[in-house]
């Protein structure tokens, strides 16, 4: 277990570093530096206040110094600073992350939520249509573009039943319908696979024992199949992370949210690049801290994947 937890956590460093290398060339691709790139629609910029602000934040040293000063920086919790306000990429990011964090982690557990009970629902359905129904709304639910979810709730909510404000205004309404629409889209890949899973676990043989002592299909289900199923949901749960802040900046748009989809969309728009780079760079970290947590949390899951883990080659000859 230790060898393995050792190798899932170098796996994750690298990850984390090798994100940071791919951000760092895309930066030196474009076509000049992010300092002149932010003043190119300034006409009031003079080449010594280019030239000022290039040596401020570090782009006039070589390639490879550039690389290593950042990382330095980077290993030590420092993102920079944002050409737009001056301030650091830490403050601009701690000042709405609050907010964000809200709705992508309400939204995932009441994805997971949604998840298992479409699934619960679908498995323990006794009426072929009713199942077949089921079965079919992770597609539909995963094709329904998250803007369009919000703004039909917006008209039907705000505008025709006056129920919720079209602007943030602190009620329940106001949080709890952003959540819905952020997480009926990532419920629908978690639903897929959980489905897929749980039929499989149906097949063994351990399943056909348990129905022939009597049990219901209920309790097998809850107390067996879930269980056994969980592993590949918990894998497709832990990549959605990915997608939860490409849903948070389209929801938070929608909705008129502060938090780091606005932030996201301010610092595109005024081409704040070292924002943008610290924000990238966050949702890696981010994603990569999930999945391996993921990977972790599956050996207490599945016991087998230590046991396949221990003999391997690779484990073999450490």
């Amino acid at each position: 277990m230790g060898v393995y937890i050792v190798q899932r956590i170098g796996q994750a460093l690298l990850v984390i570093l090798l994100a940071y290398t791919a951000v760092f060339l895309a930066v030196q691709a474009l076509p000049n530096d992010p300092v002149t790139i932010f003043l190119s629609a300034d006409a009031s910029a003079d080449p010594a206040t280019i030239a000022q602000m290039k040596a401020y934040y570090g782009y006039d040293q070589p390639l490879i110094a550039q690389y290593f000063t950042q990382l330095g920086a980077l290993l030590s919790g420092d993102l920079g600073y944002s050409l737009s306000s001056g301030s650091a990429v830490n403050t601009r990011i701690g000042e709405v992350i609050g907010s964000t964090l809200v709705l992508a982690g309400s939204a995932f557990a009441v994805a997971l939520v949604l998840a298992v009970g479409l699934t619960a629902a679908a498995s323990l359905s006794r009426r072929a249509r009713v199942r077949n129904a089921l079965l079919n709304l992770p597609p539909l639910m995963i094709s329904i573009p998250v803007f369009w979810l919000g703004l039909v709730l917006l008209q039907i909510l705000a505008v025709q039943l006056g129920m919720m404000s079209l602007f943030p205004d602190g009620s329940f309404l106001a949080l709890a319908v952003p959540i819905l629409v952020l997480a009926i889209h990532l419920s629908a890949p978690i639903a897929q696979v959980l489905i897929k899973s749980v039929h499989q676990v149906n097949t063994q043989p351990f399943v056909d024992v348990l129905r022939a002592k009597g049990a219901s299909e209920a309790w097998i289900f809850y107390r067996h199949t879930l269980k056994n199923a969980a592993p590949a949901a918990l894998s497709i749960a832990g990549i959605t992370i990915g997608t939860l802040l490409a849903g948070s900046v389209i929801t938070e748009t929608v909705f008129a949210r502060a938090g780091l989809g606005q932030l996201v969309l301010q610092a595109v728009t005024v081409q704040d690049i070292p924002l943008v780079q610290g924000l990238v760079l966050l949702t890696a970290a981010a994603f990569t801290a999930v999945n391996l947590l993921v990977d972790l949390i599956h050996p207490k899951l599945d016991p087998r994947i230590i046991t396949a883990h221990a003999g391997s080659p690779r484990a073999l000859a450490a």
